[in-house]
């Protein structure tokens, strides 16, 4: 779609969330205002995938917690692929360790789900040009787990090198995994959804040659992580 002259276009957005009636209202919402076109709208992170490459749209409102890709991985498979095209997230979770995951994966602005209209098209309108906007609560957490969490997993000394490529959040869950956690507990602890969990352990498993939780278990004391 085109604008008027002296008119700019409306700024084309993909919105995906895996609940119907969270999406379906967001279409609605988002379609009553003038500057926003919502060129389509998806289910779970790879109908997302799918749906930017088709759309080319210039910005994509993203919640977190979906089925068969969640949100951490299809916002980094996205800024990957399609880097012209801004990643909102627009979640329920405020936790720091959700905001990091995001930012991290190339988000390029972070809302909490109580966002009214007029925020959600400020951060859509913002990211597309290139700003970053962080929802207040989001802000605070990660102030707070600036001031008060330690900035290497348990056993690791500050001077060392996570063995074999891994991350700081895959070692935390790592660690937690020989303390004999499972996942819905992990998950719970982290705020994160289990199907987020279920793709770190993967990626530790294979980073870590491990093929089950002992093998794991066995590498984490091995290498001072449990």
């Amino acid at each position: 779609m085109t604008g008027h002259p002296g008119v700019p276009a409306p700024l084309r957005i993909v919105v995906a969330d895996d609940q119907a009636s969270v999406r379906e209202g967001l279409v609605v919402l988002l379609g009553t205002v003038p500057e926003i076109e919502v060129v389509a709208s998806a289910a779970n992170g790879e109908e997302a995938i799918r749906l930017v490459a088709e759309k080319s749209p210039d910005a994509i409102l993203l919640d977190l917690n979906m089925p068969v890709l969640d949100g951490i991985e299809a916002t980094r498979r996205l800024t990957r692929q399609y880097p012209g095209v801004a990643v909102v997230v627009l979640t329920t979770y405020a936790d720091d360790s959700s905001v990091l995951a995001a930012l991290q994966a190339g988000a390029r602005s972070y809302l909490t789900k109580d966002a009214d209209c007029a925020d959600i098209v400020a951060a859509l309108r913002s990211a597309a040009t290139g700003l970053s906007v962080i929802d207040p609560a989001a802000r605070a957490a990660l102030l707070a787990a600036a001031a008060s969490r330690p900035e290497n997993p348990p056993g690791q000394k500050p001077s060392e090198k996570l063995p074999d490529g891994l991350t700081l959040r895959e070692a935390e869950i790592l660690s937690m995994i020989a303390r004999g956690m499972n996942n819905p507990d992990i998950a719970a602890e982290l705020y994160i959804s289990t199907q987020t969990i279920k793709s770190h352990i993967n990626r530790i498993f294979a980073k870590t040659g491990s093929a089950n939780r002992t093998a794991a278990i066995r590498y984490a004391r091995d290498h001072h992580l449990g």
